[in-house]
């Protein structure tokens, strides 16, 4: 009677381990975000945002200067040269 216990726990272990990586399976080509697989026709749908960034930065002891660019453009800048330490 021990073993036949033993062996339904098993048995209802090893179901449940399967489901869980079926299912983890299962959800890998899918978008996390719409739940929908991403194909070449729907991809090319999407409106993708991509763009470079440069940050550049100069120091000299406690003074220092960054500028940062978006696209070859400046997009910021910050610096304390001129003021007093």
């Amino acid at each position: 009677m021990i073993f036949s216990n033993m062996n339904t726990t098993k048995i209802r272990a090893s179901i449940v381990l399967l489901a869980g990586v079926f299912f983890t399976f299962a959800a890998c080509d899918r978008n996390p975000l719409s739940g929908s697989k991403l194909t070449p026709a729907n991809y090319d749908q999407k409106d993708m945002v991509i763009f470079k960034k440069t940050t550049y930065r100069y120091e000299d002891g406690k003074k220092f200067a960054i500028i940062t660019f978006k696209n070859d453009e400046v997009d910021s800048k910050d610096s304390n040269l001129g003021r007093e330490p």
